[in-house]
């Protein structure tokens, strides 16, 4: 792999078509990141890429243009594969004010949504597919869907999506579609097993790292209560009452997720919650509102750490904190974003020690220990529900995306009648 040097030059000399700087110019979009500077002028080329940036630095658009740039000039079609439902539609949402100008339609497919939903969007000829490796495992399983005329594949949150689990589907991925094709890869770290992806699967892939892995943003004020288990929502409801603006609660398992959000509506608190106990419908409603601000509080596991793209966000709380010191970064990197200034306060229990020093190991820097303030009262909260968890706010939890199997049909099954002409991601 060959490193790229760093450029300085704006989007009118990426070698962007003029159709998209006319876009560009519309949204604002005057200054490109540090990733958009170097990935694009080469991606346009069709040469294969991979981008080592944390999340947040503006990957979509440095994958996105020239994606849809090769697309709008010729044929064929565009895949994206990553980890989350939250980031599958993050990306089409930051896409398409570039598609739809360009006649380029999306479809996204994730696990939670209709099966029958997905096939209809087939129907519409999407040029771009975003999806989950579940998912779109389970669309080629049920020959629902082709990937013959793929000719430009983005694996984006690499790393993320081996540590959940997904190489086996990917690989499965990966045997559907052409070997002839261009292949950007991007990851916030570089692991041993994307380098091996890297080797199988790319040609003379072009790296660029913008940021060490570990890197925070320089504007994040970092600092670590150490308190016991017992007394950690106590700390939470007085932050709570002296920081303002929106607030991003990290919970490490989907019950204390659930837990933490009743208690702190029971507090009078507006909060919304996401973790892989929420239905697909429900876990866009939360972020939804959060943007909007109808919550003011939102509660994630780390499912969402990657895919949770608000701006403005004041304070991340690490109600407990992550078993990878690597999702440290990803979830304070929620805050401070675009140059903004922001806070990040972590919980710790007495016998964390290690897991503070791996994670000040990782960023680089040490993290300010700050004494425990006088904490209000414990509350009682009301439990509704069988209660899965051995302790409170501690028991590990797994995360799973379901994935519906939606019964086979014609059409686009391949098995059956076919409906309708035309080609694209439809099976025939």
């Amino acid at each position: 792999m060959q490193p790229v040097p760093v450029t300085t030059a704006g989007f009118s000399n990426l070698g962007i078509a003029p159709g998209i700087q006319q876009i560009l110019a519309k949204m604002k979009f005057t200054t490109p990141t540090p990733i958009q500077h170097q990935a694009i002028p080469i991606a346009v080329e069709g040469k294969d890429v991979i981008g080592i940036a944390q999340t947040g630095t503006g990957k979509t658009l440095a994958f996105g243009i020239p994606m849809l740039q090769r697309l709008a000039q010729g044929p064929g079609r565009g895949l994206v594969i990553l980890p989350t439902r939250e980031l599958a539609y993050q990306v089409e949402e930051a896409l398409k004010p570039f598609a739809t100008p360009l006649g380029i339609k999306t479809a996204v497919f994730v696990g939670g949504a209709s099966m029958n939903l997905q096939r209809g969007m087939l129907r519409q000829n999407p040029r771009i597919l975003i999806a989950t490796p579940g998912r779109l495992n389970d669309h080629l399983e049920q020959r629902t869907v082709t990937l013959k005329e793929v000719n430009i594949l983005v694996l984006d949150e690499a790393d993320r999506m081996l540590d959940m689990g997904f190489k086996p589907q990917i690989d499965r991925i990966l045997a559907h579609v052409p070997k002839v094709r261009q292949t950007m890869l991007f990851s916030a770290t570089m692991p041993r097993e994307i380098l091996q992806l890297a080797s199988s699967q790319m040609q003379l892939p072009l790296r660029i790292e913008v940021a060490p892995a570990g890197t925070t943003a320089d504007k994040i004020q970092q600092e670590i209560f150490v308190v016991r288990r017992e007394e950690k929502l106590q700390l939470l409801e007085k932050l709570l009452v002296e920081y303002t603006g929106s607030v991003l609660v990290f919970s490490r398992t989907k019950h204390g997720a659930k837990k933490m959000t009743r208690a702190l509506r029971a507090m009078g608190h507006a909060a919304g919650e996401i973790h892989a106990n929420r239905s697909l419908a429900q876990r866009r409603e939360a972020l939804e509102g959060f943007k909007a601000g109808r919550y003011r509080i939102l509660v994630a596991t780390d499912i969402a750490a990657r895919g949770i793209d608000v701006t403005g966000i004041s304070v991340v709380i690490n109600f407990d904190l992550p078993d990878d010191p690597g999702d440290y970064v990803h979830r304070i990197g929620r805050t401070a974003r675009a140059g903004r200034e922001g806070r990040a306060i972590s919980f710790a229990t007495p016998d964390q020690s290690n897991d503070i020093r791996s994670i000040e190991r990782l960023i680089r820097v040490p993290i300010s220990r700050t004494p425990l303030p006088a904490l209000p009262p414990p509350r009682k909260v009301e439990h509704t529900e069988r209660d899965e968890e051995s302790r409170p706010w501690g028991n590990r939890g797994g995360s799973s995306f379901g994935s519906a199997q939606g019964q086979r049909h014609g059409g686009f099954n391949g098995g059956g009648r076919r409906q309708g002409g035309g080609g694209g991601f439809r099976r025939r």
